[in-house]
């Protein structure tokens, strides 16, 4: 059956009867009455119950309108789409799309309406280009003429105080440019989504695992080149590509996502030159001494910056900085511009400020897991990841490179992963709560958060089948909850109040990140059971929040109660919308392709009917 609609007609009388909130949605929220008539071409009346289906209809209008349509042609089965169908066809269809950007003159024009390039000092868009890339430069100077931007070269040598100067003037950094038949096009990157329109670090390897398995493998490859030409040109995979982002990394997956691609271009140039510029960032980022890199040999995160990061919102430090400022009997704004300024010397927010923007090259921004002693600890996740990079290294070289590469034979790296192995298990295991924590190596004592970050062993596949059996044991008890996998456990969380209020990455909240890490060390250790019921849990509350709330995929999730209504400091990116969701959210999307790309069908079965967890799981 297929209805004929004029859109804007049948809009208005479905918004007036069904959104009585008025936010242009049609959620479990409005009171309407949840009927409305269509008639089909053929004349048959037909009456689209239910708020889920009153909401498909609304989104099948409005793509229509989108087109340029006056009418929209509307099938049935379009109505009454499966939920999981559904959802999965609009992130492979639409939001994949929706979230893709390019820095050339056409991904430009989108950039020039993102707030953050607004400045008092300029009418125009930074673009801030690497002092080696005299193409690119020269590109943009060209650009001037016919697009509100300016182009400027950084120096050959970036500073924390080079960078700390540009506070007042920010803009964005170019990214891989390529030249084709006299066209230059820029090397296209997946944004997280909503206010995050930049290409941002280990987003994009998540992101990258959902593109691939819908098939858009050359942009998987393009983010991998993207990561190549920031380690070639900045340094280091930026936390992500704006000014201030200059001197901050984020987790290392590039090594993850080199395999992810050359399992299907199998092209071994492009494995040998990305190879290269893997073991560069590892050995200039990652293990310089005195920097990332400990006494003890394992690694911290390590962002060097002077003052307050600039990307902050408006008093986000204000109850860190009052003190100081009522100590000097002076206002709080006052305080800040002196010490922004120079004219106040505080080493005290000095640290502060290295712990915090630590924080956020961790990604983990923020949790008290971290807060205030970030640089300080050997943390969990990120010497997994670089065991990951030692083994990958060592895989690659002895299977695809004649077991030598950069004159490094694939020994001596997985020399090196057996090494860090060994140091993770001395300074991290814990025998009696039977799990890893950071090591604060200043101390010299694990940090006895519980986190979903602890259980990142299992992803890298560092433990033996005996120690990964009694690591499921304790996640389950200590970490499942209605909607899967928790940020941190309550225990360690701490009750909530105005001196300690929630953080983002911790209890009650949830991440696609550390699902999909921790479904895949399930995977690699053969614990399916688990990983079907985690899966289930994550998908269930994703699918049954996009059914309620017209087709919501945020950030991330309250996982405790299974809402999507976060109020923890930044809120939640993804819900604000009218009609239809053009993105979702980045790594939210890769969640449900990955999830549903391992999930058993009857369970599909179950998630489409909207079975509860509770039902299905003991």
């Amino acid at each position: 059956m297929i209805f004929n609609l004029n859109i804007a007609q049948t809009l208005t009388l479905l918004l007036r009867q069904e959104d009585t909130n008025s936010d242009k949605k049609i959620t479990i929220d409005d009171i309407g009455p949840k009927v409305f008539s269509i008639t089909s071409i053929s004349g048959q009346n037909y009456k689209v119950k239910g708020t889920y289906f009153l909401s498909n209809l609304l989104q099948e209008l409005v793509l229509s309108k989108r087109n340029g349509n006056e009418f929209a042609q509307v099938p049935l089965e379009r109505i009454e789409e499966l939920p999981t169908v559904r959802i999965s066809r609009l992130i492979k269809d639409y939001y994949w799309l929706g979230l893709t950007r390019t820095m050339d003159k056409q991904g430009i024009q989108k950039l020039l309406l993102d707030t953050k390039n607004n400045s008092l000092n300029s009418d125009k868009l930074r673009i801030y280009i690497p002092y080696k890339d005299v193409f690119a430069f020269k590109y943009y100077q060209h650009l001037e003429n016919s697009l509100p931007i300016e182009a400027i070269a950084l120096p050959q040598k970036i500073t924390p105080k080079f960078v700390k100067g540009l506070n007042n003037y920010p803009g964005i950094l170019a990214l891989k440019l390529v030249s084709k038949n006299n066209e230059i096009t820029g090397v296209p990157f997946v944004v997280p989504g909503g206010r995050f329109n930049e290409m941002y670090g280990w987003d994009s390897y998540f992101e990258s695992i959902g593109l691939i398995i819908d098939g858009k493998k050359d942009l998987a490859k393009a983010m991998a080149d993207n990561f190549q030409y920031e380690i070639d040109y900045y340094g280091k995979v930026l936390n992500a590509n704006r000014s201030y982002y200059l001197t901050r990394t984020q987790p290392p997956f590039y090594t993850s996502l080199i395999q992810e691609v050359f399992k299907f271009t199998r092209d071994i140039d492009w494995l040998k030159s990305h190879l290269k510029t893997a073991i560069k960032e590892y050995q200039t980022v990652w293990m310089v001494a005195g920097k990332r890199l400990t006494q003890n040999g394992l690694n911290r995160y390590f962002a060097e910056g002077i003052g307050m990061p600039p990307e902050c919102e408006k008093g986000h430090f204000d109850s860190i900085i009052k003190p100081y400022a009522d100590k000097h009997n002076i206002s709080l704004e006052d305080y800040i511009l002196k010490y922004n300024s120079g004219d106040i010397e505080n080493k005290e927010l000095n640290a502060y400020f290295i712990h915090d923007r630590s924080v956020r090259e961790s990604g983990h921004d923020t949790s008290y897991r971290i807060e205030g002693i970030c640089a300080d600890l050997n943390p969990v996740e990120l010497n997994a990841l670089l065991y990951k990079y030692e083994m990958d290294f060592g895989y690659l070289t002895e299977t695809y490179l004649n077991n030598s590469f950069e004159s490094f034979e694939s020994s001596f790296w997985y020399s090196a992963a057996n090494k860090r192995a060994k140091r993770m298990h001395k300074y991290m295991w814990n025998e009696d709560r039977k799990q890893y924590f950071d090591f604060n190596y200043i101390t010299k004592e694990q940090s006895y958060f519980e986190s979903a970050s602890n259980y990142s062993p299992l992803w890298a596949g560092i433990v033996n089948l005996e120690t990964a059996q009694t690591m499921l044991k304790t996640l389950m008890q200590e970490l499942k909850v209605k909607g899967g996998v928790v940020g941190s456990s309550k225990r360690s969380r701490g009750e909530i109040s105005a001196l300690r209020p929630e953080r983002q990455w911790d209890y009650p909240n949830g991440w696609a990140p550390h699902q999909m890490m921790i479904w895949k060390g399930l995977l690699n250790y053969g614990f399916n059971k688990e990983l079907q019921e985690l899966i289930y849990r994550w998908l269930f509350m994703i699918t049954k929040n996009a059914v309620d709330y017209n087709g919501t995929i945020p950030e991330k999730y309250n996982v405790v109660t299974g809402s999507h209504k976060v109020f923890s400091e930044y809120g939640n990116v993804g819900t604000d919308f009218e009609y239809i969701t053009q993105e979702g959210f980045g790594w939210m999307n890769a969640s449900y392709q990955y999830g549903l790309s391992l999930l058993q069908n009857n369970f599909r079965i179950s998630l489409n009917n909207l079975t509860s967890p509770e039902k299905l799981f003991n």
